[in-house]
């Protein structure tokens, strides 16, 4: 096994109203391909801006990080566009869905940004969706979905496109107990059928127990 995300004495700080807010301090970690990690620490302790940062939402101030040997801290914006489209799943609390589209068009989004023909892009979306049990509901709008449903329309837009790494922030925080539980059997399937790597922000521990490993942040350190 190799690593396929090395983050190496990264730094990060805000600035606001001329005051410098640090974040994270020379924090590095290392997470090997088909790993399942969560992190986890109280709010502020930096677990989403580094989940932003290995995801090239957002570039560290100090540092370096690589994931599958390209170091993304150093790419171009539009590199960077490019290179999250192709390898980044991106699952959120609150699902992104856009209420216009459907089960089928939401999923179909990231896809438009490639060289897909439009019955390639229908299998890719009917293959994501049939993967997280909602081949029924491909023409359902947003709000004819449950919560669960919703989510699980989001995970799907997020492997549609077959990415390396799936980035999951909090994204339990908005369901019940029991969808809860369907979106981390999910999780867990994605991980363990399909090898991707997982890597969950969570301040759920029973959401973290689902995990190989569970790393801990406090005022922007790994502990």
């Amino acid at each position: 096994m190799s690593a396929i995300i090395k983050v190496e004495n990264i730094s990060k700080s805000y600035t606001r109203d001329n005051f410098e807010i640090p974040v994270l301090n020379n924090l590095s970690l290392n997470v090997e391909e088909g790993e399942f990690i969560a992190l986890m620490g109280p709010s502020g302790s930096g677990k989403t801006t580094l989940l932003n940062l290995i995801a090239g939402i957002d570039k560290p101030s100090k540092g370096k990080i690589f994931v599958n040997d390209i170091e993304v801290s150093k790419l171009s914006e539009s590199a960077l566009a490019k290179w999250r489209a192709n390898n980044i799943g991106f699952v959120f609390q609150f699902y992104n869905l856009i209420p216009v589209l459907t089960a089928f068009e939401n999923v179909e989004l990231p896809l438009l940004l490639t060289h897909l023909s439009k019955s390639e892009r229908k299998k890719h979306v009917e293959t994501a969706l049939n993967v997280v049990g909602l081949s029924d509901r491909i023409d359902h709008y947003p709000k004819q979905l449950s919560g669960g449903q919703e989510q699980r329309v989001a995970i799907a837009r997020a492997i549609v496109t077959d990415p390396l790494v799936l980035v999951a922030d909090e994204p339990t925080g908005d369901l019940d107990k029991i969808s809860a539980e369907e979106i981390l059997v999910l999780l867990d399937r994605l991980n363990s059928e399909f090898k991707k790597t997982v890597l969950m922000v969570t301040h759920d521990p029973r959401a973290a127990e689902k995990a190989h490993i569970i790393r801990n942040l406090d005022k922007g350190e790994l502990v």
